[in-house]
């Protein structure tokens, strides 16, 4: 059964850095794009990043040059990597495996962004 395990939300002042990470089991990790997507409250969920089998890499415009995805093979596992948190940042962040037709989704972590 696979399985997508999110960790590393939080609350986090305007500015400030958070580490999300995706754990990922019961699945051939390294064959998978992964990537990070946020729902914020009454909003629809939003692509934040993805990073290919190859560790090619895709982000949002309102994201690039503050957050960086990455991945470890070795421990099936997928970082995001955010900095210069803003209000907006706000979301339930969910981790997402994709080959082919093939999609799984995790649970979500909630980042939250304020003073």
């Amino acid at each position: 059964q696979v399985q997508l395990v999110e960790s590393g939300g939080g609350l986090v002042q305007p500015g400030g850095s958070l580490r999300l990470s995706c754990a990922a089991a019961g699945m051939s990790f390294s064959m998978f794009a992964m990537g990070w997507y946020r729902q914020a409250p009454g909003k629809e969920r939003e692509l934040v990043a993805t990073i290919s089998s190859s560790e090619r890499t895709n982000y949002a415009d309102s994201v690039k040059g503050r957050f960086t995805i990455s991945r470890d093979n070795a421990k099936n596992t997928v970082y995001l990597q955010m900095t210069s948190l803003k209000s907006e940042d706000t979301a339930v962040y969910y981790c997402n495996a994709k080959m082919f037709t093939i999609f799984y989704w995790g649970k979500g972590t909630l980042v939250t962004v304020s003073s």
